[in-house]
This record gives C-alpha cells, sequence and structure tokens, in this order.
C-alpha cells in the first residue's frame, strides 16, 4: 500500500511542480493545489497505513492510531481550501481589471534595474 501511495505522492508532486512553473495564473493555482494534496498524502502514508485500527487515543482499545497526523491533514485541507478560494477570487478579479491572466504580461513594464 505505501508503494501505491507514493507513487501517487509523486505524480502529485510532479504535476504540481509543473503547473506552478507555467505563465498562467489559474495553472500556477491549481498547482499549489496538487503539492497541497500530495502533502496531505504524504503525511497520512508516514503516519502507517497499514494499522487499520479507529484513531481513539484514550479509550481502551486494543488497537488504535495516532489521530495527530488525520487532524493535522483536516486542518490543512479546511485552510488550502480556503486559500485556493482566496486565490481563485484574486485570480478573477486580477482577469477582470487587466484582461489576462499571463504572469509575464502581469509584471507589467515596470523595470526597476
Amino acid at each position: 500500500m505505501e508503494l501505491y501511495m507514493s507513487l501517487a505522492i509523486g505524480v502529485l508532486f510532479t504535476v504540481g511542480v509543473y503547473l506552478i512553473l507555467s505563465k498562467s495564473l489559474l495553472r500556477i493555482i491549481l498547482g499549489t493545489s496538487f503539492l497541497t494534496h500530495g502533502v496531505h498524502l504524504l503525511l497520512l502514508t508516514m503516519s502507517r497505513l497499514k494499522t487499520g485500527a479507529a484513531p481513539l487515543l484514550g479509550e481502551k482499545a486494543d488497537a488504535y492510531v495516532d489521530p495527530l497526523p488525520q487532524a493535522l491533514i483536516l486542518t490543512s485541507i479546511v485552510i488550502s481550501f480556503g486559500v485556493t478560494s482566496f486565490f481563485f477570487v484574486l485570480a478573477y478579479k486580477a482577469y477582470r481589471k487587466l484582461g489576462t491572466d499571463d504572469m509575464e504580461q502581469l509584471k507589467g513594464d515596470n523595470h526597476h534595474e
């Protein structure tokens, strides 16, 4: 199972980095979203996948999983959703005002050299 998760993490990181290096603002936002999901899977994989027990701590269960990584991932999912929504709104406003989402054109003509 860890092998498949590692492959999925590698694919998400590869696609995320590829999208971040593009010139389109929307592709950059999608790239950051892919990277965030890759980090989520990485944290989940690092917290051991094979146990299969419930994330209960303090209960008198025979087996349990550490609930801290799952809580961190859940918090990160909520934060990344909010940040991605904010980025999409900023990109939309920039597109409405400037008429493009190309990063080279968004930089403007002012060169401070």
